[in-house]
């Protein structure tokens, strides 16, 4: 298992955000130079550089865990993974849909688009650059995303995305073939977890949520972990549940 840090939010280096990666492991660190132009332009040359290492480990036998600090370098993950001849299913777990568009966003976030993005949405804005391939609807569990903005609500409900809870996780909703596990923290009861960007309440806790990501593992088909640690940087790990966390989810890759 190889460990790859994007100690990114979005195209912001975020030197400070303070992701305890389990000691003992191979670790990649992803900084790069970014280019001026606007924010999409500068996320492909990043997730260009994610595709690479997450390439090169795919190509060596081992499962890249990517860490990062929000969710949009699973398009990174992706490309990677299909640059390797992995063609990867989709387990996302959020508290979140991820499946804005531009012309449906009220905030403009460009980290809540990532799922919608890798199920096809306008190729033109980064997936051309990166070489991904569409993942189909039918080939994606969204796990838990209590917190949905209508759009994304009335999207999900045509779309051909399975949708279910933590605790309904089992080989039995899982996609077919190789899988990709997505993790965003915040699908973590944010009472349990500080300091998150966009907390969501009333969630799963910690243990039912790494329990059901031991389920995904128990398939023998994870192939890649994305791991969104999507809080603010400059909060310590205080009561140490980032690191044990971290350590959990990378000890299962």
């Amino acid at each position: 298992m190889a460990i790859i840090s994007v100690p990114y939010h979005l195209d912001e280096y975020l030197p400070d955000l303070n992701i305890p990666l389990p000691p003992g492991r191979d670790v990649t660190t992803v900084a790069v130079a970014l280019p001026d132009g606007d924010t999409w332009t500068r996320l492909g040359r990043l997730y260009e550089s994610v595709a690479e290492a997450v390439a090169q480990v795919v190509r060596k036998g081992q499962v890249p865990t990517v860490v990062s600090g929000d969710c949009t370098a699973s398009l990174g993950t992706v490309a990677g993974l299909q640059q390797a001849e992995v063609d990867a299913s989709v387990v996302w777990f959020d508290a979140h849909g991820d499946v804005q568009t531009l012309e449906t966003t009220a905030s403009g976030y460009l980290g809540g688009m990532p799922l919608r993005i890798l199920v096809g949405y306008r190729p033109d804005l980064i997936s051309e650059r990166l070489g991904l391939r569409l993942v189909p609807e039918n080939r994606v569990v969204l796990v838990d995303g209590r917190d949905l903005d209508p759009p994304e609500a009335d999207y999900l409900a045509t779309s051909e995305i399975r949708r279910c809870g933590v605790d309904e996780v089992s080989a039995d909703v899982l996609p077919p073939g190789p899988l990709l596990l997505h993790m965003d923290l915040d699908v973590i009861d944010s009472a349990e977890l500080a300091g998150l960007r966009y907390p969501a309440p009333a969630g799963p806790t910690t243990s039912s949520v790494l329990d059901a990501a031991r389920r995904v593992f128990a398939t023998g088909r994870v192939v890649a972990v994305d791991i969104g640690c999507t809080w603010h940087p400059g909060h310590d790990d205080a009561d140490g549940l980032r690191s044990r966390l971290l350590s959990a989810l990378a000890a299962e890759g």
